[in-house]
């Protein structure tokens, strides 16, 4: 058979499988992300019919769903943004390196794989899915809740964190000297300092000078400037997936919505190419070995999360209820720790199927723990007498009970499963009117009720704080 008819048989049974397999996941409710790891199980070496003749097509797609995300991840946040995220959440990033990224390089040295593969290990424990996140987020109706920022600033801050890691991990997978490797670091540095100092201070003028009202122009510009940018940054140290996301960054406004939307559909492609691409190049057979690790690090890092979303929130101030919300939500990983994986794996072969492993589970376990965490939590610490319980232990307020978990009256937001409690009143932002109407997800309560959802805004008579 010719090389391109085998070529265009096989990427055709490619995409046509991607598609049923993210229908598939979409009706039970799951990210695809596994099947299409899964799925690049199956057709790679060592699986099921291994795939020879559109690998070299898949490869560079791959390279490009990498691009996309990060792109599309970067239009969503401005350069003023960023900087205000770090500045107000640094504490809260830092808490969740050490906690999450500790695991990873423990284990990595634990078995024997270096410092190197220790980093990249780390690095793959470390970064939650921003991806996975968002459309959990979205599924369970929380993108108004009053943790959300929290749980979106803890993500922006290791997005922006990619953008020196990935440099010092590239530098140390060069395996360069130590001045050799300083040199390509401080330029690394040097360059995401300065597209961050250009997008702050001329990403209007950039902006402009890409907009078009043609789409087709639009996008041909974003794509091609996206595309070489990422080529130079890669030929700099710098990770072609951190100058796509700079990229974004320098975008804003409608131009940033309007490359958003067309890109959207590429993105999705590619990265779909990009897992399938990543289980392609790890055999199956590596997988059981390291399954034991894996699930111990999965188990640890999960609680790991749980704890650093439960003190971010605290931190801001939310309630007990948001506090477990949000340490849930971060549990996802994905995207980001395939790609940190699959710079390492020519130093380490066995970080690959490690990390296959690790987000097989974690991307499947993230889903359930962002619904679960806070309810399993609340009935925990009411078992235990930790928190304040109800009735004779719990002080009775005018507007309700306080919560086990924490200071929250009989009308507390809407919980895990996006169903209203005993009163039907609280929207996400822990608000209500004068009349008791409607949350914001167009929820309303009885008419007269006005109930407060968390201690965070509750005064003694249930009446909504003056802050929100």
């Amino acid at each position: 058979m010719h090389d391109t008819t085998a070529m265009l048989i096989e990427l055709g049974a490619i995409i046509l499988v991607l598609g049923l397999l993210g229908r598939l996941a979409g009706r039970v409710g799951l990210s695809p992300i596994p099947l299409y790891l899964l799925a690049g199980l199956a057709f790679g070496q060592g699986g099921i019919l291994p795939l020879s003749a559109s690998e070299e097509f898949v490869s560079t797609g791959a390279e490009i769903g990498v691009v996309l995300l990060l792109l599309l991840l970067g239009l969503e946040y401005s350069a003023s943004e960023l900087v205000t995220n770090l500045k107000t959440q640094y504490p809260s990033g830092a808490v969740d390196f050490v906690l999450n990224a500790a695991p990873g390089a423990a284990m990595a040295l634990l078995l024997g794989w270096g410092p190197v593969a220790a980093v990249a290990l780390a690095g793959v424990t470390w970064i939650s899915s921003s991806g996975v996140i968002a459309k959990v987020l979205g599924d369970l109706r929380r993108l108004g809740n009053r943790e959300t920022p929290v749980v979106l600033g803890i993500l922006v801050l290791e997005d922006l964190a990619m953008a020196v890691y990935l440099p010092i991990l590239t530098t140390l997978l060069a395996g360069v000297s130590l001045a050799g490797g300083t040199v390509t670091l401080l330029i690394s540095l040097g360059t995401v300092g300065g597209v961050l100092y250009v997008a702050l201070r001329h990403g209007r003028v950039i902006s402009r000078a890409v907009s078009s009202d043609n789409a087709e122009m639009l996008l041909l510009v974003v794509l091609g400037l996206t595309l070489l940018v990422a080529g130079i940054a890669q030929h700099l140290q710098v990770s072609a997936a951190v100058g796509a996301f700079l990229v974004g960054i320098a975008l804003s406004g409608e131009v940033a919505e309007g490359a958003s939307s067309l890109l959207t559909p590429l993105r999705d492609l590619f990265a779909a190419v990009f897992f399938v691409f990543f289980g392609l190049h790890t055999d199956p057979s590596a997988i059981p070995p390291v399954l034991l690790p894996a699930l111990a690090l999965a188990s640890v890092t999960t609680l790991t999360k749980i704890a650093t979303g439960y003190w971010a929130a605290r931190r801001a101030g939310i309630s007990a209820k948001g506090r477990w919300r949000a340490g849930g939500t971060l549990v996802a990983r994905g995207e980001f720790s395939i790609v940190i994986a699959g710079l390492a794996v020519g130093v380490e072969p066995r970080i690959g199927p490690l990390a296959t492993a690790y987000v097989l589970i974690l991307v499947v376990l993230g889903p359930p723990a962002a619904r679960w965490t806070e309810p399993v939590a609340r009935r925990i610490t009411a078992r235990t007498g930790s928190g304040r319980g109800t009735g004779a232990v719990g002080a009775k307020g005018a507007a309700g009970t306080v919560g086990t978990a924490g200071a929250t009256d009989a009308s507390d937001t809407t919980d895990a499963s996006g169903t209203t409690d005993a009163t039907g009143v609280g929207d996400a932002f822990g608000t209500t009117d004068a009349a008791g109407v409607g949350d914001a997800f167009g929820i309303t309560d009885a008419p007269g009720v006005a109930g407060a959802a968390d201690a965070d805004s509750a005064d003694a008579a249930g009446a909504v704080h003056a802050g929100h």
